[in-house]
């Protein structure tokens, strides 16, 4: 079905739904690489007039791509919860934005309508928002998660500790750990990114994780951030795995680059949920996306990178993940040339997978070769914060020395938390008091020589499972 619209004495034509969702986009590279993009600002106008005159049943009656071609897709209409729909059927795209404003339209009943909420639906919507808007309605979505810490609930922040190596070596793993946690860094997971792919490796790494949770009682969740099928194969081997990792896109072309389907991904779930390792719930997944992956293996079927970016939501929120994150600015200037699109890409996909009931997080990053510095990252973290993030990344200065690029620190962490009065996840929090990390008012202690942690740290010694 074709769209038109007339601005002056130019009529603006849109074959089809994804031309019109692409070209109603805010700028960015990927989309200008693929073709997508609109020629002027007029068009772009031209396109989001139209867009916010569409009936929000229409991206139930017009899919993107193929219901028979993709399982995405199939997922998305299938899994889609007429009965969470109904209170918003009956309106257009623009008249969806307002509602999402409304001051009576509140935390419950967006929770309420998340079911019904398609991906294309999200990301239609955010392209008529300014960022103010996608802070503002992003806020007002909640959406809590548990395993051993509760994360996402109001007035709290969580971070994932990444304490990547170059070589793996347990020795430099171990010490960037306890340095996150003495930064009372680490609620939402520790996670690592191995540099090696040996399954024994890997191993250590799990097994390191896990007796230094054991030794100093402490209320995490680890994670090795390695392809599902070595995960699963671990859990078949004794590993102590706690969450499972894994990255997806949202297509069916673009997942099976990873690797991956869903069926995958539905037996990696299982196998975690049969060691019950949770403690306050069961919430077992690490996923991670990015707008750009489609795109860089070829596989948007001519569909704009953020809304193949919201349609991997769909694919987390079937998993019922204990994280999502967006690793924002990582696929490179390709794809988000600069700060600007950089933060406007953050925004965007914070809002539109809370607005599915994903629970995000962002790793507000960027590479070396893009027009970004860290004042751009200041930026997004405290629209982020304000919008109400579950989760960041910290890592040791910012500057991950294994993945080679920059992110967010511990100390970015403790600025976000002491300007929006930002407090850890309860478990978490609770321990760093008892164990004297924190004061009563979740704020760093001077840290006693004699501190337990701090004697591990400065043993230099790898614990016993790694060496």
């Amino acid at each position: 079905m074709a769209y038109r619209t007339s601005i002056g004495a130019i009529t603006y034509t849109f074959p089809d739904l994804a031309t019109l969702l692409a070209r109603a986009s805010p700028p960015r590279a990927g989309d200008h690489l693929a073709g997508l993009a609109s020629e002027s600002d007029v068009e772009r106008m031209a396109a989001r007039l139209v867009l916010a005159d569409l009936p929000l049943q229409v991206f139930l009656q017009e899919a993107l791509i193929p219901y028979e071609s993709d399982e995405v897709t199939r997922l998305i209409l299938d899994s889609h919860d007429r009965t969470a729909f109904a209170p918003i059927a009956h309106l257009t795209v623009g008249e969806f934005r307002d509602w999402l404003l409304h001051d009576a339209t509140g935390s419950e009943t967006l929770a309420a309508c998340a079911a019904g909420i398609t991906p294309e639906m999200a990301a239609a919507v955010s392209k008529l928002m300014r960022n103010q808007d996608l802070i503002l309605a992003a806020r007002k979505c909640r959406v809590v998660t548990r395993f051993r810490t509760t994360i996402g609930l109001p007035g709290h922040l969580a971070v994932r500790l990444q304490p990547n190596h170059p070589t793996d070596d347990a020795r430099g793993i171990g010490a960037s750990m306890l340095d996150g946690l003495m930064y009372g860094a680490g609620d939402a997971v520790v996670g690592i990114n191995p540099a090696s792919d040996a399954l024994a490796t890997m191993m250590n790494l799990w097994r390191m994780m896990d007796e230094l949770r054991c030794r100093f009682h402490i209320p995490m969740q680890s994670c090795v951030l390695t392809h599902v099928t070595t995960q699963i194969k671990a859990i078949e081997q004794g590993a102590p795995v706690d969450l499972v990792f894994q990255s997806v896109a949202g297509t069916e072309k673009a997942n099976a680059g990873f690797g991956i389907s869903l069926s995958m991904l539905h037996e990696a779930r299982e196998a975690a949920l049969s060691l019950g390792r949770g403690t306050v719930g069961d919430n077992v997944m690490y996923l991670e996306t990015g707008q750009g992956s489609a795109l860089s293996a070829g596989a948007h079927h001519g569909v704009d990178q953020q809304t193949c970016e919201a349609r991997a939501y769909a694919v987390a929120r079937d998993l019922k993940p204990l994280l999502v994150n967006t690793v924002v600015g990582f696929i490179g200037p390709e794809y988000l040339y600069d700060g600007k699109q950089i933060i406007r890409a953050g925004l965007e996909d914070h809002f539109c997978g809370k607005l599915l009931g994903v629970p995000m997080g962002c790793d507000i990053c960027y590479t070396n070769h893009a027009e970004a510095d860290q004042d751009d990252m200041d930026t997004l973290l405290t629209l982020l914060g304000a919008a109400g993030v579950n989760f960041i990344m910290g890592v040791p200065g910012a500057d991950d020395i294994m993945l080679n690029y920059q992110s967010t620190s511990f100390h970015d962490a403790l600025y976000l938390r002491e300007v929006l009065g930002l407090k850890r996840a309860p478990e978490f929090e609770e321990w760093l008091r008892r164990i004297g990390i924190t004061d009563a008012a979740g704020r760093l202690c001077t840290p006693q020589p004699k501190h337990p942690l701090l004697q591990h740290l400065a043993s230099a010694v790898p614990l016993s499972s790694a060496t």
